[in-house]
């Protein structure tokens, strides 16, 4: 198969109209799948300015050097090394003169991490981004042999995008998820000496009460002052406290929670869609048609026909390539779903 013709783009002209007035950069995510590969050219006499963002960024130098500027730090990267990158950090490349680099980006909003499970366990996959601290070793250098794992499965994910079916979007985040536990496995030392870590883990059990109620009384709405109630909180520093621990707000954590519950319906039981919508929580059958296909690309009764029991009475298997790591090949349009994911390699697995 033929190698990825890659779509190489001026980083200025594409990044810095994005940037608002106070300095956030608003990446123009698909609002049902937020993540998104691009492949940035930098030099010249154009600098993209000081920014931040509330998404998290992952990219790697694929040829020549730059400096990462992150608050009040400076970072060197050269060919090959990596730069990992939170969200609400003020940070900006600088070029040196007269050279050009090219970098391999991913952009990702965390919500993606999402399961169907109330447990809050998936924040685990994020600790690289959401305990970085002032003294963060942002740059993984080349020699770890870490950036050319992630650039294959960056490059792969780029494959698959805009993943318009289900089996892509699952196949984007399990290569998306593989990612995350190198990242996770890479600063596992850096994660488990710092106070930090312990902390994070810890503002998950303060409102591991909450993630119980919902397991348990999806089918229920809840109003914010009650959540706040069950983690023993004022209203506002909850709200507060929910997003900084799981990186997005108590409303869209719940509208992603109940939408993935009512997938499994959807592919698992015959319930008409208005009983699917009242058993997780919407007011009516109108606004849950809405939810649903903001947050998942597509209507439910869409969904059903194409995932559910009408479709040779099973749901599709992720193709066994997407545990490997060989080299980056053309798209296939339309592949076969070959069976379950194969075991992940050793060093995919959560140390």
């Amino acid at each position: 198969m033929r190698a990825m013709a890659i779509p190489w783009e001026q980083a200025f002209q594409v990044v810095e109209p994005q940037i608002n007035a106070e300095g956030t950069h608003v990446y123009p995510f698909n609002p049902s799948f937020p993540i998104d590969v691009r492949f940035f050219t930098l030099g010249g006499c154009n600098s993209i300015r000081m920014n931040r963002h509330h998404y998290f960024e992952l990219y790697c130098v694929s040829d020549g050097r730059t400096t990462v500027q992150i608050q009040d730090r400076l970072f060197p990267a050269r060919t090959g090394d990596m730069v990992v990158i939170g969200s609400d950090l003020y940070h900006r490349t600088v070029e040196p003169p007269n050279v050009r680099s090219r970098l391999t980006l991913m952009f990702f909003e965390p919500e993606l991490i999402r399961g169907t499970g109330g447990t809050g366990e998936e924040m685990e996959y994020l600790m690289p981004f959401l305990a970085q601290k002032p003294d963060f070793p942002h740059v993984v250098p080349a020699g770890s042999g870490l950036p050319a794992e992630v650039v294959k499965l960056m490059q792969r994910i780029h494959q698959e995008l805009p993943a318009t079916t289900a089996r892509a979007r699952l196949t984007v985040k399990t290569y998306l998820k593989m990612i995350l536990i190198l990242l996770v496995n890479h600063y596992s030392a850096y994660l488990g000496a710092r106070q930090d870590l312990d902390r994070k883990r810890a503002d998950l059990e303060r409102i591991r009460p909450l993630f119980d109620y919902l397991e348990n009384h999806y089918d229920t709405a809840i109003p914010v002052e009650e959540a706040a109630r069950l983690c023993a909180m004022s209203t506002s520093h909850f709200m507060y406290f929910f997003r900084r621990t799981t990186g997005q707000s108590f409303l869209s954590y719940v509208n992603h929670f109940r939408i993935a519950k009512a997938q499994v319906l959807l592919t698992t039981t015959d319930k008409p869609l208005a009983a699917i919508s009242q058993e997780v929580a919407f007011c009516n059958q109108s606004h849950f048609g809405m939810v649903f296909r903001k947050l998942v690309g597509v209507t439910p009764l869409a969904y059903r026909r194409q995932l559910g029991k009408g479709e040779a009475g099973h749901m599709p298997m992720l193709n066994p390539a997407a545990a490997e790591f060989a080299g980056v090949e053309g798209r296939a349009h339309n592949p076969r779903p070959r069976g379950l994911l194969s075991p992940l390699p050793a060093n995919l697995r959560v140390r």
